[in-house]
């Protein structure tokens, strides 16, 4: 039974600011990163998928943290195949994209290879200071609808793993010809056999978008992303990004993923099950919620990481004092 880190996708969400799940000292970018700290073991950094990350910025995460402390990673958009804003570009590597007056955003095939080499370079440094400290657990790849299966595809995400060789890259789809009865065991295998981490997701179904439900673990590190079943919202155009993701997991519908979690715990060293339904408070509390029903199973409790009263994170298993409650 492998170790199972709960957390959400953002502790900076302006839903989550303002749903008072934040004490009222906590006015601070390192005060709410703490609180946040001492509730849960892990957290999924999704600022850098829409603007490269800043080495010191890492630097200073480490220092906030407990040493157990796990942060995940979200690529930056441009090495997904999403549309990217020119302006989230270093001004170096804007200057070096062939110039249209017209264009405000581009994708990967429209940058110099050299300044792509110079955008890989940063991004990889910038995660350093949490890869010293023993804090990144995995570079999250989430590619777009329109990214289908087939050998480019295949040839890309080799790309982003051999542009990152220190780190442990996990890959998450969005069109659900990857894992559909046809392509679903092709899938799993070039994964595994490349070490790359599957991503497992519970999404709204009936999608082009919609990957289904699969529990299955490709490398010692497992991932579980839960983005919430709001079907009404998922592919409406013009909505916020809380907007899509508002929703809250009933405890019955917690309990359909227990077997499913024990699967994939049993698989890996690590599993990651992070919550994405960034509205309000939603996600920290079904996180929460996820963690009291894990330690009621005594098969999955004892692989269960919380923050202990120091912000150390420990099973409950472990001998020394009783972590923290959940709120």
């Amino acid at each position: 039974m492998g170790r199972i880190l709960i957390g959400t996708a953002s502790w900076t969400d302006p839903t989550l600011l303002a749903s008072g799940w934040y004490p009222a000292g906590a006015n601070t970018a390192e005060e709410r990163l703490q609180f946040y700290a001492s509730h849960f073991s892990l957290v999924e950094v999704d600022s850098t998928y829409y603007s490269p990350p800043a080495e010191r910025t890492a630097s200073l995460w480490v220092e906030r943290t407990p040493d157990s402390f796990v942060f995940n990673i979200k690529a930056f958009s441009l090495f997904t195949q999403h549309p990217t804003q020119l302006r989230a570009l270093p001004k170096d590597v804007r200057a070096a994209v062939p110039a249209d007056e017209e264009k405000t955003s581009i994708y990967y095939r429209d940058v110099p290879s050299g300044a792509l080499e110079q955008l890989w370079r940063r991004f990889e440094e910038a995660l350093a200071p949490l890869y010293d400290a023993g804090k990144l657990g995995a570079v999250l790849f989430q590619f777009p609808p329109w990214f289908f299966p087939g050998s480019s595809a295949q040839a890309h995400i080799l790309t982003c793993q051999e542009k990152l060789p220190r780190y442990r890259v996990a890959v998450e789809f969005r069109n659900h010809r990857w894992m559909d009865e046809r392509d679903a065991e092709r899938t799993l295998r070039f994964l595994k056999d490349n070490n790359l981490t599957y991503v497992c997701v519970d999404e709204p179904q009936g999608f082009k978008s919609s990957v289904p439900g699969i529990a299955e673990a490709t490398s010692d590190i497992g991932m579980l992303r839960m983005h919430g079943r709001n079907g009404e919202n998922w592919e409406k155009k013009g909505l916020t990004t809380a907007e899509r993701y508002r929703y809250l997991y009933s405890e019955q519908e917690l309990e359909q993923w227990l077997p499913k979690i024990g699967h994939l715990a049993a698989q890996t060293r690590d599993l990651h099950v992070l919550f994405n339904n960034c509205y309000r408070d939603y996600a920290v509390n079904n996180a929460q919620a996820l963690a009291r029903l894990l330690q009621r199973q005594p098969s999955l409790s004892g692989g269960l990481v919380m923050p202990g009263p120091a912000g150390e994170s420990r099973s409950p298993g472990e001998a020394g004092p009783r972590p923290a409650p959940l709120l």
